[in-house]
């Protein structure tokens, strides 16, 4: 392969003394799109939930396009870099949004019946359960994602128990426990950018264990 198309590819192949070659990956790091697009698309629906508005398509667009597509492409690129969590928590919350926003629309276009209170009661059980057990593995990575998964593990089962009790002041402590989820996901993706870009720790993760995206 030529120099230049190794370059094109950003990928960096050098020789080690005993004559095996290793690939070493120089290509960005995914981890503040994902966070961003989880962050931000977050942010918007539990400002509905606090009250601030209706679901109206600026959050069905966020979470098609930005919470949807966006962590999906980090979840492919955290894969590239051999990042398991990555892959598995952008990829799967990625998908998460678009199959709310497909709840959500398909009624509306004749496809399927909406989701009853005990179906919707089980979805949000079943992802707040699933997100508990990321939060544990957060407890090898960094303080900022320790925060983040256990915000989103509280919010998932708020967002529940409130449906299962049809209780709207359960809901509304979740949209601005949401909100607070949603704006640390934010300061840990802007985190990581500015940290790189200035060289130094400006914005700290806290790190605990091995180093995470």
């Amino acid at each position: 392969m030529e120099k230049a198309k190794v370059i094109a590819i950003e990928e960096e192949i050098s020789e080690r003394e005993n004559g095996v070659r290793e690939i070493r990956d120089t290509t960005a790091n995914p981890a503040p799109l994902g966070l961003l697009g989880f962050g931000m698309t977050t942010i918007c629906l539990n400002l509905h939930n606090a009250g601030f508005f209706p679901i109206d398509t600026m959050i069905l667009g966020m979470g098609i396009f930005y919470g949807g597509m966006a962590q999906v492409i980090a979840g492919i690129m955290e894969w590239k870099k051999n990042n398991t969590f990555g892959t598995t928590a952008f990829t799967s919350y990625g998908l998460f949004w678009l199959s709310l926003v497909g709840i959500l629309v398909m009624p509306k276009l004749g496809i399927g019946q909406a989701p009853s209170t005990a179906a919707l009661v089980a979805y949000l059980a079943l992802w707040g359960s699933f997100t508990a057990v990321l939060w544990l593995c957060t407890f090898r990575l960094n303080r900022a994602l320790q925060v983040i998964f256990g915000l989103l593990t509280a919010l998932f089962f708020l967002l529940a128990i409130g449906d299962a009790l049809e209780n709207p002041g359960i809901k509304l402590v979740a949209g601005y426990e949401g909100i607070i989820c949603g704006l640390s996901a934010v300061y840990c993706g802007l985190a990581q950018v500015i940290n790189e870009v200035y060289g130094k720790t400006l914005l700290p993760l806290g790190p605990v264990g091995k180093s995470a995206h």
